[in-house]
Parts: structure tokens; sequence; C-alpha cells
């Protein structure tokens, strides 16, 4: 009985190869033997398959707590139902960001699993200001030292977001596996005057973006002017990316580079709503503070992963033209309410 195995392997990818065009992978695959280390586990399944036996013979449900093992390495598809008897708690310290799990497991050992009970010695600074502000349902808002942190805004302001694809099996030549390749930007544009226009890009041709990509972002971002985005390691990583990739236009990206300031640590440092939850994410952030506009409000495209699959979708050979042209229209609202969000949160925190 059973399968007699001379050699267990594992293919994965390699994350190093570079596709060089007309379908040719050889190498994209990595081998790595794996023979002597399950050999060497071969009675720990054992013990494993019979305790999954014992367990299901038994026909009843095991009496294991809910714990950080629901969620890793993977969240569990049982975690409703194992959670459908629990009281939802007004404050979970859940709320607190960037929270370690080990912190929690100690507290719930401790008894503590609302905000009202965390001692305020065992969590930082911004941890703290959360937990106010939750708990007096209040606003925390530092004016003076949010417009002090944009005091040195230089006009036009330009509010910039990209929009990029990775692909587990590169299909343009030159790219990675993984690799992060933009498709889209929105950029939005403050005059001195107060005056706001709007400008974009995206490609849907199922082609190689990159260059029309690069070419019309150095033309629309000019060359003065302060550049805002949210998170600016993720623009700052693409672009130099793009600098890598196409060394012609490597003089006018770098420049963009130290115009580039970051609203992300502005938000984080000087504001919080209650209705935040811990998160300073645009779609946390833009309800609070400018009510009228959503991302709630548009239609299929509300998140980065949607755009990803409304991207895939468009560029896929079996897309009709009039589907193509109404995910056109839903990856440009989606990029553009993005950036018109950093232009209110910009606006607000400026006074």
């Amino acid at each position: 009985m059973g399968v007699h195995l001379s050699q267990a392997a594992v293919a994965h990818i390699n994350t190093q190869f570079v596709y060089p065009g007309n379908g040719e992978y050889e190498g994209i695959f990595e081998i790595e033997d794996l023979t002597e280390e399950a050999k060497d586990r071969f009675f720990e399944v054992e013990q494993w398959i019979q305790s999954a036996q014992e367990t299901a013979a038994e026909k009843t449900e095991p009496e294991i707590e809910m714990g950080p093992q629901c969620a890793s390495p993977f969240v569990c598809g049982f975690c409703a139902y194992c959670s459908r008897d629990s009281v939802e708690l007004e404050n979970p310290t859940s709320i607190l960001p960037r929270i370690q799990s080990k912190k929690v497991e100690d507290w719930e050992s401790r008894g503590i699993a609302e905000l009202q009970d965390v001692p305020a010695s065992e969590i930082n600074q911004i941890q703290r200001r959360v937990r106010q502000a939750t708990l007096d349902n209040e606003i925390y808002f530092n004016a003076e030292e949010a417009a002090k942190a944009l005091s040195g805004t230089v006009l036009p302001a330009y509010f910039l977001d990209f929009e990029t694809v990775q692909f587990a099996i590169p299909i343009w030549r030159g790219t990675r596996p993984y690799e992060q390749l933009p498709f889209q930007f929105s950029l939005h544009r403050v005059d001195s005057d107060g005056d706001i226009t709007h400008d974009d890009f995206l490609d849907l041709s199922g082609e190689d973006p990159r260059e029309a990509f690069i070419v019309k972002l150095i033309q629309s971002c000019g060359d003065r002017g302060s550049i805002f985005v949210y998170n600016a390691g993720f623009e700052k990583k693409v672009i130099k990316d793009l600098t890598t990739a196409f060394p012609q236009y490597a003089d006018e990206l770098q420049a963009l580079l130290p115009r580039i300031t970051d609203l992300l640590p502005v938000a984080r440092n000087h504001y919080y709503h209650p209705s935040q939850l811990g998160s300073w994410s645009p779609k946390a952030v833009l309800p609070a503070i400018c009510p009228e506009l959503s991302h709630g409000n548009l239609e299929e495209v509300q998140h980065g992963m949607g755009a990803v699959e409304a991207y895939k979708e468009a560029i896929a050979s079996n897309t009709n033209t009039q589907r193509k042209g109404e995910i056109r229209q839903q990856l440009i609202q989606y990029c553009k309410l993005d950036t018109l969000a950093t232009v209110k949160i910009w606006e607000y925190f400026r006074g």
C-alpha cells in the first residue's frame, strides 16, 4: 500500500529570473531537494495523521480557545464559526495600531480585552492617543504642528498616486516575477491661485506600459513644485525601479524624488478621528475629514486589490471592448479619488 517515493522536492519561482521574451521561461522555477528533511519528519507526520483521525472519530469539537494560531500561517476558514458566540467588545484592544500579538496575548491572560483596561505605561504615545480619542469619542488634531509640517510647500503642488500590478509569471520582456509594475497614475495639481486641475495615465493595451508611463509622468509633474503622496516609500520605490529599468530617463526620474513629501506621517503624528479604528489609510482619514467623499461610493473598484483585478480583467484577451471601457472609467474614478483625497487632507492640515 502507498506510494514509494525516491525523492521529495519543492519547485518554487525564482524571483531573480528576468523574462527574455518570446515565451522563453527556462529558469523561472528552482527545484529544492527536501528528501532528507521529509524522511526526518516521517514519524512526526504519522503522529499528525493519527491525531487528526482521533479527533475526527470523537465527532465533537475540540475545546480550544481562539488565538494567534487561527491566523497563522493563514487565516482559518472557521474563524466566523468559532467566534459566533463571542461578545462583540465596544472598544477592543485590536483598535490599537501596530500592537504586537504577544502583547495582546499577555493582556488576555490578565483579563484585559478592552481599551479602558489597557495600562497607559504599556503602550506608546500614538497608541495612547488612539486609546484616549476612542474612549472620549473626540477628535485629536494638532493643527499648529500639522501646518508647520507642511509649511515648506512649493506651489504648484502636485498630488500623486500610482497603481501597480504584479505577475507571478512575467508577461513583459525584462520584468521579474512579482515585480511591481506601474500601469496607472493620477495627478492633481493645485496652483498658487487655488485652481485645481487633474491629469492621469492608464494603459489597458496589455503591452508593457512603463515607458509611456514614465514619459507622461515627467511631463505632468513639470520641473518644480512639491509632490505629495500618501506613503512615500511605495512611490519612491516604483520610481527608483523605473530608473534602473529605463536609464535613459534616469535624470528626469531622479529629479522627482527630492520633491516628494509624505502626508502619512503628518496624519499619523497630528490627527486622529475615532472612526479611523486605528488606521491612517486615506480610506480611513478621508471620510473623517471630508464626509461627502468616500471610496464606498465607487462602483466595482474601491481598493487597491480591486484595481489590480480590474486591470488584469481589462488586458485579458477575452474581455470585450464595452467591458474594457467600463473598467477604464472605474479605474480612473478610483485613482482620481485617491489623489483628490490627498488634496483634501493637505488642505485640511495646512489650514
